[in-house]
């Protein structure tokens, strides 16, 4: 195979960059409603602008890592891993706060479906990641 050609992308692979970026896009989404908000209607300016920074900066990391995976970089399921087992807890907190539990079923089931997604075989092999004792070929 010549330095140019590319290992297919699998569809596990593409799912999980999808999943990853769906996570970004809604930290994203809400840390600019958070400063929107924040800016409109006059609340706690310090707080809430840290809030929604904070958000926005967070939601970088798995664009970072969805951007990894697609492009299939290995650097880029840690990331992403990190993002999904840090949703988990999240997504429980939203189940058991009245009005935003349907968000929470939905961080749940993208957490779920991304680390299961990443730790597949499949998944592992197109990064070019090693489980422990393989060796290099």
């Amino acid at each position: 195979m010549s330095s140019t050609e590319q290992t297919p992308r699998p569809a596990r692979l593409a799912a999980a960059a999808g999943v990853a970026l769906v996570e970004a896009l809604g930290l994203l989404a809400g840390g600019v409603y958070m400063l929107v908000r924040t800016l409109t209607d006059g609340g706690d300016l310090t707080g809430g602008a840290t809030g929604a920074v904070t958000m926005i900066a967070l939601g970088l990391i798995p664009l970072a890592a969805a951007r990894g995976l697609w492009r299939m970089r290995s650097w880029s399921r840690g990331p992403a891993v990190i993002t999904q087992i840090l949703a988990l807890p999240v997504a429980w907190q939203m189940l058991q706060t009245e009005g935003v539990i349907p968000y929470g079923i939905v961080l749940a089931v993208l957490a779920v479906t991304g680390l299961v997604l990443l730790v597949n075989p499949a998944t592992t092999e197109a990064l070019g990641i090693r489980r422990p004792g393989q060796d290099a070929s």
